[in-house]
């Protein structure tokens, strides 16, 4: 046993500096670069940011068919291309000569997140660990959430020393000599399906009633949930500052987020998966809206509403990853985890030109409340879900006694495991 969960948080090791690398230098980059690479060059910084969402558009666009090639082959091939994609698209825009070769960086940037970031990496560890994969999730969510805390100061740095072109090109440099060998070294391959990797039953055949309600309002949180994420992160300086917050008190402000976010995740952590994860994602979702509402009401507390607020979207991580796999049982964990990721990348592709539309012919009153109401939404959808598990519509232990016989389950249980005894924890 004690192997075992050495080797599990090894290769959750190994997957959660991937996960650090791969946000860092792809949904964070902009952050950092886009102003430097606008001063430089002379593109209208709009294009420049834009990169990103066309990547999370081919990301978007990318996902199902990687939910299937995980499913089919595990999450180790998935994870070499992610490496190999996210360092050829640096390389093409640290060399680029003009905007369009910039843009098609991030193509290349877009494929690699769509097999490199928190789906691909929640399927890889379903495919191995099967119905047991919950704690694994969790604690790697842990890991990803120090992307921006080690990325951010990295690309400064670099971008002082070096410049955003060699910064792009340090960055292909670690994908290569980091993230490629840590997957092809420590990420293990999947046990071989029973079926041979036939996903017809599971991509193409019709969902149950339950099943399909349950699709549905999940894509619905991730699309909110998405949406505002990517609003808080893209636009929260400029919000705060509308409230007559100061520059450097607001950049303070949004520091708080961070260790709100890792320190939710501790404490969920913690918990090892006591209660259902839809607890888990009810309270995020609450968390978000709790805080949100504050900032719309303009209450004097913009600290403490933004640690609600990062505690909630921390446990969102983890929930966004665990729901799924108890809604659908570890089977359908992969194929459906790439669907589910569409809708919630193509959100967050269009999140930022929403955001200033909003403020430019709405103003910063109705920014908050759209976020406010975009949050109590995801507090309604949440709580359906309760309606949808297996056991409340007289299916008891379905997503979890119906896996023992599915394809992959039964071989991606630990050898030497008592077949019915209590999951172990990391």
């Amino acid at each position: 046993m004690r192997s075992e969960v050495h080797n599990r948080l090894v290769v959750i090791s190994a997957l959660g500096v991937v996960e650090i690398l791969a946000w860092g230098s792809s949904f964070y980059l902009p952050a950092v670069l886009a102003g430097p690479i606008a001063a430089d060059t002379g593109w209208p910084l709009a294009w420049v940011v834009g990169g990103l969402s066309i990547g999370l558009l081919v990301a978007a666009i990318a996902s199902p068919r990687v939910g299937i090639a995980i499913h089919r082959h595990g999450g180790r091939p998935v994870l070499v291309s992610a490496a190999l994609l996210l360092a050829g698209g640096h390389l093409v825009i640290g060399l680029a000569p003009n905007l369009p070769v910039f843009l098609s960086g991030w193509l290349v940037i877009g494929l690699g997140m769509g097999c490199g970031l928190y789906d691909p990496a929640f399927a890889t560890l379903g495919r191995l660990y099967g119905d047991e994969a919950r704690p694994a999730i969790t604690t790697l969510t842990l890991w990803g959430g120090f992307a921006s805390t080690v990325c951010w100061p990295l690309s400064a740095l670099l971008v002082e020393q070096v410049g955003w072109r060699s910064t792009c090109l340090a960055y292909a440099g670690l994908h290569l000599f980091v993230t490629l060998p840590l997957v092809l070294g420590l990420i293990p391959e999947a046990p071989a399906l029973a079926n041979g990797g036939d996903v017809k039953h599971l991509g193409e055949a019709p969902l149950t009633s339950r099943e399909r309600r349950a699709f549905a309002l999940m894509a619905g949180v991730l699309v909110f949930g998405g949406t505002v994420m990517t609003l808080i992160s893209v636009h929260l300086i400029t919000l705060l500052q509308a409230r007559g917050v100061a520059f450097a008190a607001a950049v303070s402000y949004g520091a708080l987020i961070g260790p709100s976010q890792v320190g939710a995740r501790v404490i969920e952590m913690a918990n090892k998966g006591r209660h259902h994860p839809l607890w888990t994602l009810n309270v995020a979702m609450a968390l978000v809206a709790l805080g949100l509402a504050i900032l719309a009401v303009g209450i004097p507390a913009v600290g403490i509403a933004l640690v609600l607020y990062g505690a909630g979207n921390g446990i969102y991580s983890i929930a966004r990853g665990t729901v799924p796999l108890a809604l659908f049982g570890s089977e359908r964990y992969p194929v459906l985890a790439g669907r589910l990721a569409r809708p919630s990348l193509i959100a967050q592709a269009l999140a930022p030109s929403l955001g200033a539309t909003v403020l430019t012919y709405g103003g910063p009153d109705l920014a908050y409340a759209l976020l406010a109401v975009l949050a109590l939404a995801n507090v309604g959808l949440a709580g359906a879900l309760w309606g949808t598990r297996p056991e409340a519509v007289g299916i008891p232990g379905e997503a979890e006694a119906g896996s023992k016989n599915r394809c992959f389950a039964s071989a991606a249980k630990p050898k030497g495991r008592l077949r019915n005894g209590p999951p172990s924890s990391l």
